[in-house]
């Protein structure tokens, strides 16, 4: 499974995200949309311009839904 961190360093979604995986083990890749490449490619993948935006596999999840969350990575 692989699983990526749209978001920023600062926002406070993102860190409840970051933190939410990290808790549950989740191994992620994190990318800082303010770097115009991957602000694009969230874009392009989501058709949104706000963060979180989580990618597991070819899922998007817009925001960090904790329910949506434990369902799409099998968590208990």
């Amino acid at each position: 499974m692989k699983v990526r961190v749209f978001g920023l360093p600062d926002c406070p979604k993102c860190i409840m995200l970051r933190d939410f995986l990290k808790e549950h083990k989740v191994k992620f890749e994190d990318l800082n949309v303010k770097d115009e490449g991957v602000a694009r490619e969230m874009i392009t993948k989501s058709g949104q311009k706000s963060v979180p935006v989580i990618e597991i596999d070819d899922e998007i999840i817009v925001g960090f839904d904790e329910e949506e969350l434990l369902v799409e990575l099998d968590l208990d």
